[in-house]
C-alpha cells in the first residue's frame, strides 16, 4: 500500500446527476459483513444548506430536494467523494450506501425522498490520504456528522480498542484499511413535536443584580434526599421544587452548568473505568448529554433509543422552563477548543476524516501534528468559515430551541485567534455582536488557552464577561497569608479597574470568584495546604501545585474545635469578600454548605461521592449565612455598576475613599506595604441609592480597632459571627461624640465587616 487513496475524483465542473442510484464501493464492509440491504433508495441532488440532516415535509420533490424525505449537507472541502450511509434503527446493519451527487464549493450534498425521521446515518469521505500535507481522508471509517442532533452510540460503550484509527497504528503514515462501521458512533435524523414552552420568558437578570452559581448537573442533587431516587443527578432533579427552591433561597440569579453537550471520555479513563465527570471533550456539539436525563435511564431497549432521544431533549427544556419560572437563568460552559479526536495518535470521529486541514490548526512545518493550545491534544480552527459555522449554528440552537441564556467559552482565546494571534476585533466575535439571537444573551470568557500569548484577561469586546482569576488569586492570598498588598486587594475588591477600566470595560464584566469547579472547594481551601487527588489514577502529579490554600495548622479533617472555628470564620470572611465586591459574582455549588472533596483539586473524573454533595451533612448555617450575604448585596449593592474616581461630589462627600485604620486616607507606602492586612472603605455612593457605607476588613491574626468617620453607624454585617448577624439588624454599633473613643470600632481578626450610616442623608 502506498498511503494513497485509490478514489476515483469527479472531474472538476462536472456536474452530478440530478438523481442516481446506490453504486457498490470498493471500500468498506465485505458482502459478508454486511446484512442484505434494502431496495436501492434514490437520492437528488438536493441543497448545500443547512449543513446536517434536515427533515423535509410535503411538497412536491424535484431535483432539488424540496419534497418530502430528508437533505443531508457535509463540509469536506479537499474530499473527491462522499458517501451517505444509511443504518437500521439499532445503527448496526447497514443497509444502503449513496454517494452524494450534489457539490456546491466546499460542501456535499443530497436528498433521499421518502426517509423519515429516526433514520440513522453516518459519512464516508473521500479524497487524499497525505498526512505529511495535512489530509486524512480515509473511507473505511465511519464518520460522526458534526451537525448531529442525537448521536446513536454503539453498544456497550465506545471501544478505544476498535479499528477506529485512521493512520496505522504502527505506521502511522499509512491508513489503516480496516472498516469500522458496527462500532462507530452514528447520527439519527430528528424532528422533534413542538414543545410546550407554557408562554416561558428569560429573566434577563441585569448583571448588576446577578449571583452566578456554578454547578455539575449531576454532582449538584444526586445525593439529595428531598428529590425522588429517579430524578437525582438529572436534568428532571434540577427541576424539581427542592432544586429550585434551594436555589431561590440562597438568592441565585444564574445557574452555570459544566458542560451538558454530549461527551466522549477519554481512552485512558476509560481503561480506569473512570468517566471524564466535568465534560470537557465534547463529542455532540448539538447534543444535550443523556446520561444526565432521567429519561435515559428507563430501562427502554436499543430499539427505543430514538423515543429515548427525544425524552432528553424534553426533559432539557422542561428544566430550562423551570428554571425561568423560578426567575433563574440558565447559562452553559461549552467547549469549542478541541473534540475528543485528540492528536495524530487518535481517532477519526468526524472532523478530522471530513476536512483535517480546515477543522484543526496544524503546524505549518509539520502538517501530520497538531497544535495542542486546548491542551487536549487538537485545536478547533475557529478562523475557519465552516468551523465558526459550525460553533455559530451550535450556540444558536441552544438559544433557539432550548431558551438558552448565556454561555460560558472553555479556552475562549482558541475561538478569537486569526492564523495564530488573538484578535479582540476577530471574526468570532463580529459574527456574535451581530448575530440577532446571540447578541442578547451573556457571553462568559475563560480568558485564557495554551496558544501563544494565550493570557488574554480583560481584553474581549465589550459586553462579555471574563473570569477573572487574578482576583481568585488575590482573595485568597490577602486572606490565607499569601504574598499581597493592600493596594491589590483594593483593586480586586472594587472590579479591578487596572485591568477593565483602561480598555473601556464595566465593572460587571469581571467574573469574580474565590472558588470555581477547578480547584480547591472552598472548606478545602482551608483544610489543605497539598493536593490528595490520588484517586484520579496519576499518582497525585495531575492538579494545582499551586493553590494559595491554608490548611489552618492540620491537614484535612479534624475534631479541634480552634481549627474548625478559624476554618468557619475564613470561610465566611471569604464569602463575603466575593459578594460585596465590585463585579458580577459566582459561586461554586457546595461552598454554601461546607462541601468537601477530600483534598482533591482535579476531580475532573470523579463522578462519585467525592464530587456529589453530600446534603446530609450541609453546613445549614453556613448556607443561611450566604443567603444573607447575597440579600445584602441585592439590597445595597455597596459598590455600584459604575467606576469610582475618589472625587467628592456638591455635598463634599467623596464617592469611595479608601482609609487605614487610624482614619486616615491611604498613601502609595500605605499601599505597597505587604505586611499589613487592614483596611477600610468609605463608599459615598453605593450602587442602590441610600446612605454612606464603610467596609471594614481585617485580614490579620489579632484584633484591631478602626476610627470611622463622623456618622453613626449601625452594623449590618460582622463576619466573625457563624450567622453573619453580630447585632444586625437596626442596632447601633458606634456614635460618634465628643470621645475620641466614641468611633473607635473594634474589628475582629480574621473577619468583614458592612457598616451603615444611619443619620446620614441619602
Amino acid at each position: 500500500m502506498d498511503g494513497l487513496s485509490r478514489d476515483v475524483p469527479v472531474p472538476a465542473g462536472e456536474a452530478a446527476p440530478a438523481t442516481v442510484r446506490s453504486q457498490p464501493q470498493a471500500c468498506g464492509p465485505t458482502a459478508s459483513t454486511v446484512a442484505a440491504r434494502l431496495p436501492a433508495p434514490q437520492i437528488e441532488r438536493g441543497r448545500p444548506w443547512p449543513l446536517g440532516a434536515t427533515a423535509v415535509s410535503g411538497g412536491k420533490s424535484g431535483g432539488n430536494g424540496a419534497g418530502a424525505g430528508v437533505n443531508f449537507a457535509f463540509f469536506a472541502g479537499h474530499a473527491t467523494g462522499v458517501d451517505l450511509c444509511l443504518f437500521d434503527a439499532t445503527g448496526q446493519v447497514e443497509q444502503a450506501r449513496l454517494r452524494l451527487p450534489g457539490h456546491s464549493g466546499d460542501v456535499w450534498h443530497g436528498h433521499v425522498p421518502g426517509l423519515a425521521p429516526g433514520q440513522v446515518y453516518g459519512v464516508r469521505v473521500h479524497g487524499p490520504w497525505r498526512p505529511e500535507r495535512g489530509h486524512r481522508h480515509n473511507p473505511n471509517k465511519l464518520l460522526l456528522d458534526p451537525w448531529a442532533r442525537e448521536i446513536v452510540s454503539p453498544p456497550g460503550g465506545f471501544d478505544w480498542n476498535g479499528p477506529h484509527y485512521g493512520a496505522d497504528r504502527i505506521h502511522p503514515q499509512h491508513m489503516d484499511t480496516r472498516d469500522n462501521g458496527r462500532g462507530a458512533f452514528k447520527a439519527r435524523v430528528v424532528a422533534d413535536a413542538p414543545f410546550d414552552w407554557q408562554g416561558d420568558r428569560a429573566p434577563c437578570t441585569p448583571l448588576a443584580d446577578s449571583v452566578f452559581y456554578e454547578m455539575h448537573v449531576r454532582a449538584f442533587s444526586k445525593q439529595m434526599p428531598a428529590l425522588p431516587e429517579p430524578l437525582r443527578g438529572t436534568y428532571a432533579g434540577l427541576a424539581h421544587a427542592a432544586a429550585t427552591g434551594h436555589l431561590q433561597r440562597l438568592g441565585i440569579t444564574a445557574v452555570c452548568l459544566l458542560p451538558v453537550q454530549q461527551i466522549l471520555s477519554e481512552a485512558r479513563l476509560a481503561e480506569m473505568g473512570l468517566v471524564n465527570h466535568w465534560g470537557y471533550n465534547t463529542l455532540g456539539f448539538f447534543c444535550p448529554e443523556p446520561r444526565y436525563a432521567a429519561a435515559s435511564h428507563s430501562g427502554q431497549s436499543t430499539a427505543h433509543q430514538a423515543t429515548n432521544g427525544a425524552a432528553v431533549r424534553t426533559e432539557f427544556k422542561t428544566m430550562v422552563r423551570a428554571l425561568h419560572a423560578a426567575g433563574i437563568e440558565l447559562i452553559l460552559d461549552v467547549v469549542y477548543n478541541h473534540t475528543p479526536e485528540g492528536d495524530e495518535r487518535g481517532p477519526t470521529l468526524s472532523l478530522r476524516g471530513l476536512d483535517n486541514t480546515s477543522a484543526y490548526r496544524l503546524p505549518a512545518s509539520h502538517r501530520d501534528r497538531y497544535e495542542n493550545w486546548s491542551g487536549c491534544g487538537n485545536t478547533v480552527n475557529v478562523h475557519h468559515p465552516r468551523l465558526l459555522q459550525l460553533v455559530l449554528d451550535s450556540l444558536r440552537l441552544w438559544v433557539h430551541e432550548y431558551h438558552v441564556d448565556g454561555f460560558r467559552f472553555d479556552l475562549a482565546p482558541a475561538l478569537g485567534r486569526s492564523e495564530t494571534w488573538f484578535e479582540r476585533e476577530g471574526a468570532f466575535f463580529k459574527a456574535v455582536h451581530q448575530d440577532p439571537v446571540l447578541q442578547r444573551v451573556k457571553m462568559i470568557a475563560e480568558p485564557w488557552d495554551l496558544g501563544p500569548g494565550g493570557y488574554r484577561l480583560g481584553d474581549f469586546p465589550a459586553g462579555w464577561l471574563e473570569w477573572n482569576d487574578r482576583y481568585r488569586d488575590t482573595m485568597r492570598a490577602f486572606w490565607l497569608g499569601g504574598d499581597c498588598t493592600r493596594g491589590e486587594f483594593a483593586l480586586r475588591q472594587a472590579g479591578s479597574s487596572d485591568i477593565f477600566q483602561p480598555r473601556r470595560r464595566a465593572p460587571q464584566d469581571s467574573v469574580n470568584y474565590i472558588v470555581s469547579h477547578d480547584g480547591f472547594t472552598l472548606a478545602d481551601l482551608v483544610s489543605y495546604d497539598l493536593r490528595h487527588n490520588e484517586a484520579n489514577g496519576e499518582n497525585n502529579r495531575d492538579g494545582h501545585g499551586h493553590n494559595l490554600s491554608w490548611n489552618c495548622g492540620w491537614e484535612g479533617p479534624t475534631t479541634d474545635p480552634a481549627v474548625l472555628a478559624l476554618r468557619g470564620r475564613l470561610q465566611r470572611a471569604l464569602l463575603a469578600t466575593l459578594l460585596l465586591s465590585q463585579g458580577t459574582p459566582m459561586l461554586a455549588a457546595g461552598d454554601e454548605m461546607g462541601h468537601s472533596q477530600g483534598g482533591n483539586n482535579n476531580p475532573y473524573c470523579q463522578d462519585n461521592a467525592i464530587t456529589w454533595i453530600d446534603w446530609e451533612g450541609a453546613d445549614t448555617v453556613l448556607r443561611d449565612y450566604t443567603a444573607r450575604l447575597i440579600a445584602l448585596r441585592r439590597t445595597l449593592l455597596p459598590l455600584g455598576t459604575h467606576w469610582y474616581t475618589g472625587l467628592a461630589d456638591a455635598r463634599g462627600r467623596p464617592d469611595l475613599t479608601w482609609l487605614r485604620r487610624t482614619g486616615d486616607a491611604m498613601t502609595a507606602e500605605h499601599w505597597d506595604n505587604r505586611m499589613s492586612r487592614v483596611l477600610g472603605a468609605y463608599i459615598g455612593e453605593p450602587g442602590h441609592e441610600g446612605p454612606p457605607l464603610m467596609l471594614l476588613v481585617n485580614a490579620r491574626d489579632m484584633d484591631a480597632d478602626f476610627t470611622l468617620p463622623a456618622g453613626r453607624w449601625e452594623v449590618l454585617l460582622d463576619s466573625a459571627e457563624p450567622d453573619g448577624t453580630g447585632r444586625w439588624p437596626g442596632s447601633v454599633a458606634v456614635t460618634v461624640g465628643t470621645q475620641p473613643g466614641d468611633k473607635i470600632y473594634p474589628l475582629r481578626a480574621r473577619s468583614l465587616v458592612l457598616l451603615r450610616d444611619v443619620l446620614a442623608p441619602d
